[in-house]
């Protein structure tokens, strides 16, 4: 009986030295890959516009944990460069679009269990678009609200990965839509 009861305690002493050590303050980095859509529909007085569509695109992100559920989170993504076709004047003439966007933000994590958990982000975003061509350039800042949800999967207790859906502020007019889907790996300190 005293070896049962010896080992209970050491294994109740064990899940919570276990999970303390998951709940522990700690930061984080991760990259991810980014697509959003670059097509155009019109824009400022141009006619027949065609764009890339979906472009695959880089991000790199970090944060802090305060404990297993609230955190904050800054990140950056490069939206790559889409071509563009349209037509102006009666005119058709190409061009170049690219754009970046980066948030701050306050991050809400809910453990669904050891490996899964769903978490949501909310904080402030600035864009930047520009449309670059012989005949013109454009350029479309936006700064506001940014929001995410998304799905942790924890491989170890360092290394997790993630997908996500995030919102950059409103609808852009050229460039990178302000819908965009993330899929990532980060890494716990």
């Amino acid at each position: 009986m005293k070896k049962l009861i010896v080992a209970l305690i050491a294994g109740t002493a064990a899940m919570g030295a276990a999970q303390a050590q998951t709940t522990q303050p700690h930061a984080y980095v991760g990259v991810g890959v980014a697509t959003a859509d670059h097509e155009n529909s019109s824009v400022g007085g141009l006619t027949n516009v065609d764009s890339d569509g979906y472009k695959a695109s880089g991000k790199v992100f970090g944060g802090y944990e305060f404990d297993q559920n609230w955190g904050a989170e800054v990140g950056y993504t490069d939206f790559r460069n889409a071509d563009v076709n349209y037509t102006a004047n009666g005119t058709n003439a190409s061009g170049r679009t690219k754009g970046s966007s980066y948030y701050v933000a306050g991050k809400y994590n809910m453990p669904v269990n050891d490996q899964f958990s769903v978490y949501g982000k909310l904080g402030l975003q600035h864009s930047e678009r520009k449309l670059e061509s012989a005949a013109l350039n454009l350029k479309n800042t936006d700064t506001g609200a940014y929001g995410a949800v998304g799905l942790q999967y924890n491989l170890n207790q360092q290394v997790s990965l993630n997908a996500e859906y995030e919102r950059y502020g409103k609808s852009k007019d050229f460039g990178a839509k302000a819908d965009v889907w993330t899929v990532g790996a980060r890494y716990n300190f």
